[in-house]
């Protein structure tokens, strides 16, 4: 970095799947905008974006149970699995375009068709399973999800799952075959690397972001520091896509729209198969129902995943209590991150909450018989030796102001804007990478007012998330055309 301090049009603090997704499609919109991104480590999609880091589930609401609730009457609730599988689609329609355009590689590169499966066992988890079938399968966001509690059709189903099974208690399944496992590490880097090699985005890595200030002419100045010294960049919007680093980075430029909130960092940790045998039996993700008490990121999951050209197996994940808002962060970022105005909230939160703090120590503390008894419930035929446990990334929840309870923890992805629109920053998680597309378009929409940018994000993006839950019609066009282009049509 030169010690002039540089003028641009857009800052990006993160290298990660949401500054690729926000770059990718500005540069759709106008080429000629400049682009500056400062990344903390040494390259692109090192942090949550990595594919060890996270699932690599297109959350698409098909198997994770924790987006449908279920109410003491027995009504499952489907709304937010609705939005969520609507604002997937959209991620996809987006990278199918780019696949077109030959802006991204040959989606195998980066997506695989995994076939996605909810599987329980119990009666009243039965229950719950099938109630929430019958209930998605009437809309046409989920028209082909199947059930089944028919044993040798789960046997069929899920081999792996199946196999030394006894059979004392009621099981049950759903499947939908188009599912995906995403490598959200590569796909990151092919929406950035082209960008910065051919200098439409100017990167700066092993820097970070000291401070912000806003300027009286409605700009900002980021105060930016390396091994050279610190430097200043002058920037007309600032876009922070740091994960579990957005929140400090809102607090020092004093956005007022983000006060009172505070984060909850959970770490994660995976079972991991790499034994050939036993991967070749199962080409599935596989979602439970998570223990009473655990936060949605650790809902269990039996993964296929195929990372730099390599299948493997991934269970869990295990989640325990951190101090750290990112892998690569301080054990002094959540005492830092309390601030007056968040106390109360932070308190709050700490107060009603104690049972899923004692859930995390508990799940920190566990040996690996622990875990792999853990495992044996999905996959009884488990072996002790075969698995090996690997780290994930961090996860930081949302905390907010609540009225009642001081505060509240939410889990979900949630932009936060200024009210003129010069700054914006995503904190949150799960659906985190899966969103990405909706969440940027959601970004430019805020804060981006061209009115030429609408015509041409139609002609990227045909249809929003509301129009494709409202519009039987229009989803059938968009997600046929999108397994097509993806290669993700599996017909058995």
């Amino acid at each position: 970095m030169s010690s002039a301090s540089p003028t641009t049009d857009v800052l990006l603090v993160g290298a990660g799947i949401m500054s690729a997704t926000l770059a990718s499609l500005l540069n759709q919109l106008n080429p000629n905008l400049s682009i500056h991104l400062v990344e903390q480590l040494s390259d692109i999609a090192l942090e949550s974006s990595d594919a060890w880091n996270n699932a690599g589930t297109g959350h698409a609401a098909y198997c994770e149970l924790n987006y449908t609730t279920q109410n003491p009457s027995g009504t499952v609730e489907i709304e937010r699995a609705l939005g969520i599988n609507a604002a997937f689609e959209v991620s996809l329609t987006y990278w199918a375009s780019l696949v077109e355009k030959g802006l991204l590689q040959a989606p195998e590169s980066f997506i695989q068709a995994t076939p996605h499966y909810s599987f329980v066992w119990g009666k009243d988890n039965v229950a719950f399973l099938r109630e929430r079938f019958i209930k998605m399968k009437l809309h046409h966001l989920f028209s082909n999800m199947q059930f089944s509690d028919d044993i040798e059709q789960l046997r069929e189903w899920l081999p792996l799952i199946m196999q030394d099974r006894e059979i004392s208690e009621p099981i049950a399944a759903t499947r939908v075959r188009y599912g995906t496992d995403v490598n959200f590490g590569a796909l990151t880097r092919q929406l950035l690397t082209p960008l910065t090699n051919n200098n439409v985005v100017t990167a700066h890595f092993n820097s970070h972001v000291t401070d912000l200030t806003k300027q009286s002419d409605g700009s900002w100045q980021a105060s930016i520091k390396n091994d050279q010294g610190t430097q200043t960049i002058n920037t007309q919007f600032v876009f922070l896509g740091a994960g579990g680093g957005a929140l400090k980075l809102l607090q020092k430029a004093g956005v007022k729209e983000a006060q009172g909130y505070g984060g909850f960092p959970v770490s994660g940790q995976w079972l991991v198969c790499e034994n050939q045998a036993i991967v070749k039996q199962h080409n599935a993700k596989v979602y439970g129902k998570a223990a009473i008490g655990a936060p949605p990121m650790s809902v269990p999951h039996l993964d296929t995943r195929l990372i730099d050209g390599k299948t493997a197996l991934l269970f869990g994940p295990f989640a325990g209590f951190t101090t750290k808002f990112l892998k690569a962060g301080s054990y002094f970022d959540l005492v830092k991150s309390i601030q007056t105005d968040n106390l109360k909230s932070m308190l709050g939160v700490a107060r009603h909450n104690w049972d899923l703090t004692q859930y995390l120590i508990k799940e920190a503390t566990q040996g690996h018989t622990d875990r792999m008894d853990s495992l044996r419930n999905f996959m009884p035929s488990a072996k002790d030796e075969d698995w090996t446990l690997k780290h994930a990334g961090k996860r930081v929840q949302i905390i907010k102001p609540d009225a009642e309870k001081g505060g509240k923890l939410e889990f979900g992805t949630e932009i936060v804007s200024t009210e003129d629109g010069s700054l914006a920053g995503l904190l949150g998680a799960s659906p985190g990478a899966s969103v990405s597309v909706p969440a940027m378009l959601d970004v430019i929409a805020k804060c981006f007012k061209d009115a030429s940018y609408q015509d041409k994000l139609k002609a990227l993006i045909p249809h929003d998330a509301t129009t494709l839950i409202k519009d039987k019609a229009a989803l059938q066009t968009i997600r046929s055309k999108n397994l097509s282009t993806l290669k993700l049509d599996q017909t058995t």
